[in-house]
């Protein structure tokens, strides 16, 4: 009798199961916010991207419900053929403004935007050099490519630099990929930096904007305009489904690149165009980001105001006693360092029953285990005073 070719899969979960690195969906009913019910229990939720608290805003669900009536629930087919509404250029118009660039192209996914650009944009005969801690979507279009791909040292410089003086004259074309803000730990790049590498040895940039949009920079623009770099030459990627409470995801750039990019990304041109609602929504999100700077203002002050906790409650003594130590952060992405996936997921479950959604991220998602906490404007200081609470009561 023939082996099941499927009987590989078992042992493979249990192999997971092992490391304590399996992972299961938990569902939110109802609208999502700084306080959610989440297994029918309400709980403050520290665990979501809507940075801004637009994705329950009912500017935003009532341009998506418009925008239902209007176009219907789909758009039914690619952007080339029979997927284009005047929703999507107006969309692409306003992201070009908000990002102070010629031209922007919208796909259906964050993650699509970044596989098909980065395929795109080079080949067999090209190099792409990638911060090791960058998003899976960079590292899978990287590997789409069929480019030679390499890793440098997170947010070194000098490391880039040795790789570039090394490898950079042996190919066609050199693409620099970072993410601005990066998602499990909540630095930021150091993107001038990079950019003037990019000058020296004439290579293309590409930066990740996907937690920078809306939340970083004097109008929201992103960490691209909050280092200084609006105006150079590189092109910027980012997401509609984060501070824009949205679906969906850009590359801003040259009207060139962007036209480039409807000839040549695949995951552009295969794919069904995004949907109107998501659209609407996110023209509605950006209108709201440019009308109400306090909006992020206070995005921010929510972020001081936490950093001041953990700094007041936990010191590195207190750190040490506690199981685990705040690392730097520069966003509203703010996480604690634990030993192991086993404790992390048993801080996790003793937030949850104090009240507090955090998420607990383990490999192969980050190098090492951690508590993934998110900060919203909408939350308010006695929410963060419960989580500074809930986190000095627990006993590792």
């Amino acid at each position: 009798m023939a082996e099941n070719p499927y009987a590989w899969i078992k042992p493979s979960l249990s192999a997971i199961d092992q490391a304590n690195w399996r992972r299961s969906v938990q569902e939110i009913q109802g609208m999502s916010g700084a306080t959610i019910s989440l297994d029918h229990r309400t709980v403050i939720n520290f665990a979501s991207n809507d940075y801004l608290g637009l994705a329950g805003d009912r500017r935003l669900i009532d341009a998506a419900i418009a925008a239902l009536q209007t176009y219907g629930s789909g758009s039914t087919g690619s952007r080339l053929l029979s997927g284009h509404r005047p929703l999507h250029r107006q969309l692409e118009l306003a992201i070009a403004a908000l990002k102070q660039t010629e031209d922007s192209i919208v796909f259906s996914s964050g993650y699509l935007a970044n596989l098909g650009a980065v395929s795109a944009l080079t080949g067999r005969r090209d190099l792409i050099l990638s911060d090791q801690y960058n998003h899976s979507s960079l590292k899978n279009g990287a590997i789409l490519s069929g480019a030679a791909v390499l890793d440098y040292a997170h947010c070194d410089v000098a490391d880039l630099r040795r790789q570039l003086e090394q490898h950079r004259d042996r190919h066609r074309r050199c693409l620099i990929l970072t993410d601005s803000v990066f998602s499990m730990d909540g630095d930021l790049c150091p993107l001038a930096e990079i950019l003037d590498l990019a000058d020296q040895f004439e290579c293309m940039v590409l930066v990740d904007e996907a937690h920078g949009t809306g939340v970083l920079g004097a109008t929201g623009a992103g960490c691209v305009e909050q280092l200084g770099c609006t105006g150079r030459p590189l092109i910027q990627m980012g997401t509609l489904s984060k501070a824009l409470g949205s679906l969906g995801g850009y590359v801003a750039g040259s009207a060139e690149l962007v036209d480039f990019l409807r000839n040549r990304a695949a995951t552009w041109i295969y794919t069904t165009g995004l949907s109107p609602a998501d659209t609407a929504a996110a023209l509605a999100a950006i209108a709201i980001i440019r009308d109400e700077p306090d909006r992020r203002a206070q995005l921010h002050q929510r972020v001081a105001y936490l950093n001041y906790q953990l700094a007041t409650h936990f010191s590195q003594s207190a750190s040490a006693d506690a199981g685990f130590t705040p690392l730097p952060s520069q966003s509203p992405i703010v996480c604690l360092q634990v030993k192991d996936a086993a404790m992390v997921l048993a801080l996790g479950q003793h937030l949850k029953q104090a009240g507090i959604f955090a998420a607990a991220v383990r490999p192969p998602t980050t190098p090492t285990s951690r508590l993934r906490i998110t900060v919203m404007a909408t939350h308010t200081d006695a929410q963060i005073d419960q989580l500074i609470k809930a986190l000095r009561e627990y006993k590792g």
